[in-house]
């Protein structure tokens, strides 16, 4: 769209936020009832287009782009389950988190609240655009989307599908904007009075670019470089099912582990059963020179350490100790996922407390770390930051809060002269 509309978009979208941030759940679930039946009945349109975004792709983008961008009855199946999840989940606006007197009569407490404007930009996954958009409405913000080109087709009919549906909602639907164009997207990055927070899914060098062209705060992940790491104290058995599933279950996503450490202790007895299964599986080992005296592979070179393959490869490596094993993480590892398979509760605690990543898991797999199996509904993405929101972001981490403070008439003088004191008790 070209300037004079997107701002006039953007006006009708700030006047219906206030709106949709003060609505109640039931409208809110109203409205997202409404998207579900209308991607239902729209879905053979939606399908259509999204054989056309995969025709064009054809020859020219990574099968692990390819499968991204596939919307197909099951990605619909997942989706739709997923509005419905979102609807059952509580109220997260008007949360009292904190709530205190201060004073007889003086009260303070800090409600949660909707953050406003959301900019969501992403790249392939037009699954991604339902997600947010059933977020964004059940945690009461405005949202600007804008999805990658060559999901162009599929994100054009989602969202056509997605404003007519709400065409008959008592909110509308002037609080959803899709925008389309590289000039839009450079437009938005400069709005940091209109736009609240920015959400980018995409590749690590996209990532990097918001957050280099903006002064918005960016939530987000560059990189999904998530371990597993087979400790001495390790069920062995457990320990090949968990590396297997979190490489093989889907291994263009994120939470794919990237890279096994193993143990020198059980390295000559799991080893082997792992290269079993790794080559009925079709993976790919990077290994280490340690590795290479139980299990053949390609010699793991410096540069492939830290890499995100996103495919049916993998770095593994022979360490001596948890200790050992935390460092290497530290280094080489993103902040995302890591896990450790054993069964020694002080091992495991050190790990827990010196591994810092924004999800750490004890025997079990890093494909868990999703926003869906934690029980969040959906998530807006994976924040690797430390500042408002970390890991699997659901409906609270599109949330703030506001400091509400109710007196009677109170003046802060008589304080300031020690006539009064605050007595501070606690009230949740």
């Amino acid at each position: 769209m070209d300037r004079a509309e997107f701002f006039h978009e953007l006006d009708k979208l700030k006047r219906s936020r206030v709106a949709l941030s003060s609505s109640s759940t039931e409208e809110r679930n109203e409205a997202l009832n409404l998207i579900s039946e209308g991607l239902l009945r729209d879905k053979e349109g939606i399908f259509s287009q999204n054989r056309k975004d995969l025709e064009n792709a054809r020859g020219k983008l990574a099968e692990s782009v390819m499968k991204r961008l596939l919307f197909d009855e099951k990605k619909l199946e997942s989706s739709i389950k997923g509005i419905r999840d979102v609807m059952r989940l509580p109220d997260p606006i008007g949360k009292v988190l904190e709530k205190r007197e201060l004073n007889k009569n003086l009260v303070l407490s800090r409600i949660s609240f909707p953050i406003g404007t959301i900019g969501m930009i992403f790249e392939s996954r037009p699954d991604a655009l339902i997600q947010i958009v059933s977020l964004a409405i059940k945690s009461g913000n405005a949202l600007v989307l804008k999805g990658g080109k060559e999901a162009e087709c599929t994100n054009r009919a989602l969202f056509a599908s997605i404003k007519n549906a709400l065409s008959t909602s008592s909110l509308g639907s002037d609080y959803l904007i899709q925008i389309e164009s590289h000039e839009d997207v450079d437009r938005i990055l400069k709005l940091d009075r209109d736009i609240d927070l920015l959400i980018p899914r995409g590749s690590n060098a996209f990532v990097k670019r918001i957050m280099e062209n903006s002064n918005i705060p960016v939530l987000g992940h560059a990189d999904g470089v998530c371990t597993v790491y087979v400790d001495k104290d390790a069920d062995l058995d457990k320990a090949l099912e968990i590396a297997i599933d979190s490489k093989v279950d889907y291994p263009a996503a994120c939470n794919a582990a990237e890279c096994l450490l193993v143990c020198w202790d059980v390295a000559p007895e799991f080893l082997p059963a792992f290269k079993k299964r790794a080559d009925a599986e079709g993976i790919v080992l990077h290994v280490d020179d340690e590795c290479r005296k139980y299990i053949d592979g390609i010699p793991l070179k410096k540069e492939d350490e830290g890499r995100e393959y996103l495919s049916l490869e993998m770095n593994v490596l022979v360490v001596n100790d948890v200790m050992e094993a935390v460092r290497y993480i530290t280094e080489y590892g993103s902040g995302h996922t890591d896990s450790i398979v054993t069964e020694n509760d002080n091992t495991w605690h050190y790990f827990e407390k010196s591994t810092d990543s924004a999800d750490v898991f004890r025997n079990a797999s890093t494909r868990f770390a999703d926003g869906f199996r934690f029980g969040l509904g959906a998530e807006v993405g994976i924040s690797t930051g430390k500042i408002h929101a970390r890991g699997p972001v659901g409906l609270m981490g599109l949330t703030s809060y506001k400091w509400i403070l109710e007196g009677d008439g109170d003046t802060v003088g008589p304080y300031s002269r020690g006539e009064k004191e605050f007595h501070h008790r606690e009230l949740v």
